[in-house]
């Protein structure tokens, strides 16, 4: 009698461990396309065998855990490539807006118009007592100025797009480290009872890649399989049930958005913003205060120098009424800011006979002052003497064009390189339709294998008692 119990209950475990298995299967089928989700599969050990005699007789099956098929050493490989591939893609689409700014194909770009400005110049030359090349002259330089300004402007307005999309970002990374807070203790909830967060572990490990790609991240688990995340050197977004959020405003030093950390809740705040090097925020930090700025003074330097060089030479000539030559240009008080502030002197703006031509007063035929400043052009003016306007602006654009070229080269790369270890996870815990198909139809004959198993055992039991009764 005992023995045939023992078989009902062998067949009733393995009842329950198939219907385990199956809704396992289920669960796998229903996240088929849940990003992150790793495959999940119910582990299963003999049962202890009892003893009867010298026989041990087995007792069947027990589930033990329902674990996920994961590589933590691939989910932290992943993790880092990510973070590179914020960095790049941040990189490349802000220099791709950059890059436009320069684009001398498709418009008029400041090259042209510094080109017109000083053939406009040559041809007042040839004909140095006319009006209408004087007009000419006036016309090209207010454009020559206007362009400065767009370019000045336009590279401020990716400065300022820059700080939104940073400003943004931390709102983001706020949500995200409370999230990854409030897994924590889910997980620490679940796991103290010896059964494993799977779910709650997946979700955890696509945040954590997510976070990564917004800025760069170190993290690590502790035994009780709590994480602690921190951004740059200091700042401790999550450390086990607790997160910090980041803010961000601007200084008095400058202009700029800045990034500031808070380590206690009444604390002081520390900028932040030099620790940070990786992720969309560290990408767009090092083209809005670096590259930038590199070419927002060159822009200046342009301009300051422009002004100077034709000042100079404006001034030692006579205009059309005889008179001594003025500034052409209002000149800037500064390098900084000059291509902003550059503009025509308002005395030529109204008047284009003030415009000086002649090196002598009363000389209508007179044109040196004109064929000096058209002569500016190739004039090595730039780089303490070393090259011409042409020369330092084809440079900047080269530059612009050779870096952007190659972070968006570097961005696809990475890309390649994350969709690769993308694959490699998807081998390994990635969910396959044909597979949990193949397993639900071997975990249902298991199932009907059960159910006759203790359908067999019930008939045995009374044939048993059929027997006493007669």
């Amino acid at each position: 009698m005992s023995k045939i119990s023992s078989m009902m209950d062998v067949g009733k475990r393995s009842l329950s461990n198939s219907q385990t298995a199956l809704q396992t299967v289920s669960h796998n089928i229903a996240n088929k396309n849940t990003e992150g989700y790793s495959r999940q599969r119910v582990d299963q050990v003999a049962n202890d065998p009892t003893g009867v005699g010298r026989i041990r007789i087995g007792t069947g099956a027990r589930a033990t855990q329902v674990s996920r098929i994961n590589n933590p050493w691939l989910e932290k490989q992943i993790q880092k490539e990510n973070m590179n591939l914020g960095f790049t893609e941040s990189k490349a689409n802000s220099l791709a807006r950059v890059e436009q700014i320069y684009n001398e194909q498709a418009n008029k770009g400041l090259n042209q118009f510094m080109t017109d400005f000083f053939n406009s110049f040559r041809e007042l030359a040839i004909t140095p007592e006319s009006l209408a090349s004087r007009t000419m002259v006036k016309e090209a330089a207010n454009a020559l100025t206007q362009d400065f300004k767009r370019v000045n402007g336009q590279l401020k307005e990716v400065q300022n797009d820059l700080d939104g999309q940073i400003k943004t970002t931390v709102e983001e990374i706020n949500q995200i480290t409370k999230e990854i807070a409030s897994l924590n203790e889910k997980i620490q909830q679940v796991e103290i009872q010896n059964v494993p967060a799977n779910d709650e572990r997946d979700r955890r490990d696509l945040l954590l890649k997510k976070l990564g790609e917004k800025v760069d991240i170190t993290w690590a688990e502790s035994k009780e399989g709590m994480v602690s995340v921190t951004a740059g050197n200091t700042a401790i977004l999550v450390s086990g049930l607790s997160s910090r959020d980041l803010e961000t405003s601007y200084t008095d030093e400058r202009d700029r958005l800045e990034i500031f950390y808070r380590s206690t809740e009444n604390g002081s705040l520390f900028n932040i913003t030099g620790q940070i090097k990786g992720g969309r925020i560290g990408g767009a930090l090092e083209i809005r205060d670096q590259l930038i700025e590199q070419h927002l003074s060159s822009i200046d330097n342009m301009a300051y120098e422009l002004a100077k060089e034709v000042n100079k030479a404006h001034i030692e000539g006579f205009d059309n009424y005889g008179k001594d030559g003025i500034l052409f240009f209002e000149m800037p008080s500064e390098v900084k800011g000059a291509a902003e502030t550059l503009s025509l002197n308002e005395s030529i703006k109204l008047d284009a006979g003030k415009i000086a031509v002649a090196a002598r007063t009363n000389s209508p035929g007179d044109n040196t002052i004109a064929n000096i400043i058209s002569g500016l052009q190739f004039q090595r003016v730039m780089d303490n003497g070393n090259s011409t306007l042409d020369d330092y602006y084809t440079a900047q654009v080269g530059q612009i064009g050779t870096i952007a070229q190659r972070s968006m080269k570097t961005h696809e790369n990475q890309k390649n390189i994350l969709d690769q270890l993308t694959q490699i996870r998807e081998s390994i815990s990635g969910v396959s339709l044909d597979e949990e198909a193949a397993k639900m139809v071997e975990m249902q004959k298991a199932y009907d294998a059960s159910a006759r198993l203790i359908r067999t055992a019930d008939e045995m039991f009374d044939t048993i008692l059929n027997l006493k009764r007669l």
